[in-house]
Order: structure tokens, then sequence, then C-alpha cells
């Protein structure tokens, strides 16, 4: 197997660019809303001390005026005191809870998109695999092509149950025909070794046409009469994007 770095790369750049629009759109502006959380409590504090100020002198004049309501001024000015604090505290947890909601959202948020973000990379990636291997493969000379997937299918059936492979036969010995299906077209030649192949792995009897179609992008299917054996790239592929497109 070989490392792709442009994959490599190209999921980096995605991820980069991920994070980039988590901090440009989603805790740039949560930060700034918990600042402006903190700066209302703190004017709330100032505001406070503010009252405590004034209180504080206004029982220092009712003191100098009257010395006799000392008790009263005490009384009024622990009162306006813990009144303060009781609502700097209220006024600071709701501040915590709204700022711990808000945190949490955007934890849920960014997996969500990291987990987008990571199924569009394994797309690319398979798709960038498909065509690389696709011209890799255009390369290769057709007559090895259609031997190594000919040998894939007669290691199959090699594998396959004897009772397997007579039922398959079975459903050709009413004349029906087993259709071979190639992505490329094959030469008369190649066509002749495919048939004397097959005939030996499933009986000498039964009556092969072909047909191409390039949509299985490499390999062949074996169409038989209420089955279909498939050894393609298009059934692999169709394998593996389920498996990407699986949550």
């Amino acid at each position: 197997m070989r490392f792709d770095w442009w994959t490599l790369a190209l999921q980096t750049v995605n991820f980069a660019v991920l994070v980039w629009l988590m901090q440009r759109f989603l805790y740039t502006p949560v930060l700034r809303m918990l600042d402006a959380r903190h700066a209302e409590i703190e004017m709330q504090y100032a505001d406070a001390r503010a009252a405590d100020a004034k209180a504080k002198e206004l029982l220092a004049a009712v003191q100098a005026e009257r010395t006799g309501i000392v008790n009263e001024r005490e009384i009024a000015l622990q009162a306006a005191t813990a009144q303060a604090e009781g609502l700097a505290r209220e006024r600071r947890a709701l501040a915590d809870r709204e700022a711990a909601a808000l945190l949490d959202g955007a934890r849920k948020t960014l997996a969500v998109e990291r987990d987008k973000a990571l199924a569009e990379a394994r797309k690319l990636c398979l798709d960038l695999g498909v065509a690389f291997a696709g011209r890799l493969l255009a390369e290769a000379p057709a007559k090895l092509r259609t031997e190594a997937w000919l040998e894939r299918i007669e290691q199959y059936l090699a594998a396959l149950p004897r009772t397997e492979i007579e039922a398959l036969a079975r459903q050709l010995e009413d004349g029906s025909v087993l259709e071979v299906v190639t992505a490329l077209p094959l030469a008369l030649e190649t066509a002749e070794t495919w048939r004397t192949r097959l005939h030996r792995s499933l009986g000498d009897l039964i009556a092969i046409a072909f047909d191409v179609d390039p949509g299985l992008v490499a390999g062949a299917e074996l169409h038989f009469p209420s089955a279909v054996l498939r050894f393609s790239w298009q059934s692999a592929l169709a394998t593996a994007r389920a498996e990407v497109d699986a949550p």
C-alpha cells in the first residue's frame, strides 16, 4: 500500500479550513458574548458599590445629625450589602449557566462539522484513488488485465462447495446462456480463452455469451439466469461508498 501525500495534504487543508471557520464564526462570537456578560456583571458590581457608598454617606450624615439612629444605620447598611451581594451572586450564576450552555452547544456543533468534514474527506480520497487506479489500469496491457480477473473468477469458483457449483450449472441446462459482462471488449482469442476456462469450471455443455459494460470500470460479472457473480470495481466501489456513508 502506498501513502498518498496528496490525500494527506487535502485532508490537512480541509481540517485547517474547518478550524478557521469554527474560530471565525463560532468561538469568536461565543467569547465576545462571554466578555459582554462579564462586563455587565462588573457594571452591576460597580452599581452595587456605588449604592453601598451612597448608603454609607447618607448614614454618616444622619449619624452626624442624629446620634440616636446608629442601630438603624447599621441595619440599613447590612441589608443593602446583603441585597447587592445576593443580586451579584444571582447574576453571576446565570452568566455561568448561559456560558456553559453556549460552550456545550459549540462542542456539539464542532463534533457534527468534524464528522461531516471527515466523511467528505473519505469520499474525496475514494474518488481520487479510483481515478488514479484507473489511470494505472489503462496503461496495463488489456490481456494482462483480463487474465487477472479470469484467475480471480476461477479461484472463486474453485472455492465454492460442489453443491453450489452444481446449482449454478443447473441454471444453464435448459439452453439458458451464461452472459459474461466485462468492462472492456475481449479480443476473439481472449474470449475463447475465457470460454474454455469457464467450461472447465462450470461444465463443457454450457452456452456462454459476452457483453461489455464500461460502468464496471474494471473486472467482470457472470450473469446466470437467477444469479449474478460480481468481480468488478463497480461493486467494490459501491460497497466502499456505502461504508463511507454509513453513520
